[in-house]
């Protein structure tokens, strides 16, 4: 009784910072649901009257929403693929083999995480731009299969965690170094994996900046990019906006939910070794 009474304190704090997430979300909900002159109105009032559902219908209609839906999964499909690749194979070097240097190319790495984007932003499209590949999903993609730090840094982690004795067993069956992370470590690393997945669709999906930056044709523009037409110089469309928005942010909020205890699996097992 006295333990349940002691966490009083830190489920109200939970809790205050748990509305401190959802009231946004419900108010970008209720706000798709309104006119113009009800999201204007004062004092604010979340339950619309009238519901004006063809918010949804015209958000659809005023973009070519479905054209940004395709080329957003191609995009994301593509990066989820060459961030799983790319950062599991380094991790497992990392992790699993032994060569010369291997410790210094760790710690280079993980300094390098302390590097913000903003930093590299110009020289990075300076190089883009001299291969000839703005306004092209090239800038979008490759540098997912060049490997992220940050999930190198997350799958040779949890990689640390297999028992060393599996890819020894297996090397002296004659397994070779691709066998035994094909055929033991990744099956082993899948909660890792998946949270490598879910990272790389939610950073993908919600990325404004990358397309702002590369693409010019509107017909290669991503959903992100296209909210950013419900804006005009002088109004805007903020019913329709919100509508988009909400369309947008539902499939993040299913696949989460889909892959919650999976997700968590990954990160908590994760560690602090190495």
């Amino acid at each position: 009784m006295k333990s349940a009474i002691r966490s009083v304190p830190a489920y109200i704090v939970l809790l205050c910072l748990s509305a401190g997430f959802v009231l946004p979300f419900i108010w970008m909900v209720s706000s798709s649901l309104k006119d113009t002159n009800q999201i204007f109105q004062f004092p604010p009032n979340i339950v619309p009257r009238p519901v004006v559902w063809r918010n949804y219908s015209d958000a659809v209609q005023f973009i070519p929403f479905l054209r940004y839906l395709c080329n957003t999964l191609i995009i994301c499909v593509c990066c989820i693929i060459g961030n799983v690749l790319s950062a599991s194979l380094v991790a497992f070097s990392l992790a699993t083999l032994h060569w010369r240097g291997r410790d210094v190319c760790f710690k280079i790495l993980v300094a390098s995480m302390l590097l913000p984007p903003q930093v590299t932003m110009i020289p990075v499209f300076v190089i883009f731009r001299t291969l000839g590949m703005i306004d092209t999903y090239g800038p979008l993609i490759l540098p997912s299969f060049l490997g992220s730090p940050f999930f190198i840094f997350l799958l040779r982690q949890f990689f640390m965690g297999v028992p060393r004795d599996l890819p020894e067993a297996a090397r002296i069956d004659g397994c070779s170094e691709w066998g035994i992370y094909w055929r033991i470590i990744a099956p082993l690393s899948f909660p890792a994996l998946a949270a490598v997945v879910l990272f790389s669709f939610i950073w993908t999906w919600t990325d404004f900046l990358t397309p702002l930056i590369y693409l010019q044709d509107q017909t290669k523009f991503t959903l992100s990019l296209g909210l950013q037409q419900f804006q005009e110089s002088h109004s805007a469309e903020w019913g329709m906006l919100m509508a988009a928005s909400t369309l947008i942010t539902i499939p993040m909020i299913l696949l989460f939910v889909a892959a919650q205890k999976t997700f968590v699996q990954g990160i908590v097992t994760t560690g602090l070794k190495g």
